[in-house]
């Protein structure tokens, strides 16, 4: 038996029975079973988490990949445990799986601070599941390193390589615009998401991969490395010796995910004109670790930051291309005079060690740039307030029309979802691409706050080759998605925030330069309407009541209000 002041391994966590000791000894008990025996059981445990499920077609590698970190974690002389966490796919989850990353976040943080673990792999990938697993790392703070499934294979078709699921959306608005017909549209359906693996564009999955890295939580270039390659089966056993020696210099997250290291996270957001889903993923990350990062912040290091990566929606590559170019390390070293280098990795090396021998952007490569020759300007991103945001919005600008970030126009009002798919095609609105389409109630309390803000192009102008208009929502969008679309407006209109007082025909004026979207109706009209306004009725059970009545909005990181 071990001595009773031995709290590390397998006695981590003793089942309460009011005596330690019969715990010790009733839970060797069952570890026999299991066919572990006295030698296995004085090494460190190492906790795995596995989000494989085949509602998450994203993580069909995953068990393989399981496997490979097992060994590293037995390699190094840990004892690996397996554990299952709820996982949600993006495509297969009602209504959103942003409703659920919460939830997971919460059942992982009591997971790994309930169960006997010296160090947790965080295995995910698919959009949501990465930032909650980073969420429960910082609320339970036990030495903890990320590793993602990787990007999918590039699609192609008639000779044209395809992303899901930035050309998802642009081949479906071709297909409803005409310029596809049903046989080509199935033929190229085929082709949008060709292997396991994440979106291979820089979607959510991709930017959150690629921002772990960014803050040390991930080992050199395990935000890039193809799914389907050896590198990340390598990765996947170097990830789990790295678990053991977290786990023996008790190395945690809050030492790791910094001010600091926030802040490079989202200069490399900038730099790679990521998701505007990352916005509130790292403000609900940083506020775990009690870091006040806010709208203002993302702002200011955007407009320092030009964009260097040509990836998807904003450039013409692919993950995969930008891994073969040096992935996130040639990024980091081409971005070294605008980051904290002092800051410490899961490797427990600092940043500038881990660059030391790393290549920046090279000649021969066409992905990442440098700082003196950049992709685009400065400002790939932009955050913004005014009348009809007033606690602020986002905005992608990298992803969206020139001639659009500048606009005035009269504003088309959809209250729903439902009422989208129910109107918006019907020509008697007599729409124009000077419309500015509003939906509303798709925030965090209204809807869960669902990827329905980039709305589509009505038919009839798409059929005239229309293939943007201004949009603006309480709602988010798919990191995969392009277009001049504000999102994330807070208040929400639930909470009968000004974009619940908006009515069809009032003048709207976006002005991106100025970072301000407004409502041009005067405030004696405003408060007319806000006196006849209802707001929608909660959930009435379960989660959705929970969530509705606890979330809190997006500038804060749409966390839940008792686990910040």
């Amino acid at each position: 038996m071990a001595s009773a002041g031995h709290t590390a391994g397998v006695d981590r966590k003793l089942t309460n029975y009011g005596d330690p000791e019969f715990s010790k000894f009733l839970r060797r008990a069952f570890l026999s079973s299991a066919g572990l025996d006295a030698e296995d059981l004085k090494r460190p445990v190492i906790g795995i988490v596995n989000t494989a499920s085949d509602y998450t077609t994203c993580h069909r590698d995953m068990p393989q990949l399981i496997d490979h970190v097992k060994r590293g974690v037995l390699e190094a002389g840990g004892l690996p445990f397996v554990f299952t966490v709820m996982s949600f796919g993006e495509i297969l989850t009602n209504p959103t799986t942003m409703l659920f990353r919460n939830l997971m976040a919460m059942e992982l943080e009591e997971q790994i601070k309930s169960q006997p673990m010296d160090a947790v792999v965080l295995l995910g990938g698919c959009d949501k599941t990465v930032p909650a697993e980073l969420m429960a790392a910082a609320s339970a703070d036990l030495p903890a390193i990320a590793l993602v499934v990787g990007p999918m294979s590039v699609g192609n078709y008639r000779g044209e390589r395809l992303g899901a699921c930035t050309d998802c959306r642009r081949k479906w608005t071709d297909f409803r615009g005409g310029k596809l017909d049903e046989n080509e549209i199935t033929d190229v359906n085929q082709e949008l998401a060709p292997s396991a693996g994440t979106c291979m564009v820089m979607g959510t999955a991709s930017t959150m991969a690629c921002l772990t890295e960014a803050t040390g939580m991930s080992l050199p270039y395990a935000g890039t490395a193809p799914a389907v390659s050896s590198q990340r089966l390598r990765l996947g056993v170097e990830t789990g010796r790295t678990a053991v020696q977290l786990a023996a210099a008790d190395r945690r997250p809050s030492q790791i995910m910094t001010e600091g290291s926030v802040r490079n996270a989202v200069t490399v957001l900038a730099a790679i004109s990521g998701s505007t889903n990352a916005v509130i993923h790292l403000t609900a990350i940083a506020r775990r670790f009690g870091l006040k990062l806010n709208l203002d912040d993302f702002h200011e290091i955007a407009a320092q930051t030009p964009l260097l990566v040509d990836c998807k929606p904003a450039g013409r590559n692919h993950l995969p291309d930008m891994h073969r170019d040096g992935g996130v390390p040639a990024l980091l070293k081409a971005l070294e005079p605008l980051l904290d280098l002092e800051v410490t990795t899961v490797t427990g090396q600092t940043l500038a060690e881990v660059l030391a021998d790393k290549e920046g952007p090279q000649a021969w490569q066409d992905t990442v740039r440098t700082l003196g020759d950049p992709l685009g300007p400065a400002g790939a991103l932009v955050t913004l307030k005014g009348s009809l945001a007033p606690d602020g919005a986002v905005l992608k600008a990298a992803a969206a029309s020139e001639h659009l970030l500048v606009h005035e126009g009269p504003a088309a009002v959809f209250d729903s979802l439902t009422d989208v798919q129910a109107r918006l095609d019907d020509e008697s609105l007599r729409l124009t691409p000077g419309h500015v389409l509003i939906m509303r109630n798709i925030g965090p309390i209204g809807a869960g706050m669902p990827e329905a803000g980039s709305i589509p192009i009505p038919k009839y102008l798409a059929r005239e080759g229309i293939r943007d208009m201004v949009r603006i929502s309480d709602g988010r969008m798919s990191g995969t998605a392009y277009g001049t679309i504000v999102l994330h407006c807070a208040p929400e209109a639930a909470l009968g925030g000004p974009l619940a007082l908006v009515c069809d025909g009032d003048r709207i004026k976006l002005d991106v330069p100025s970072r301000r979207v407004d409502l041009l109706v005067d405030d004696a009209e405003l408060d007319r309407r806000r006196a006849d306004l209802q707001l929608p009725a909660l959930p009435d059970r379960g989660w959705s009541r929970l969530y509705a009545r606890s979330v809190v909005q997006a500038p804060e990181g749409a966390d839940l209000d008792f686990l910040r």
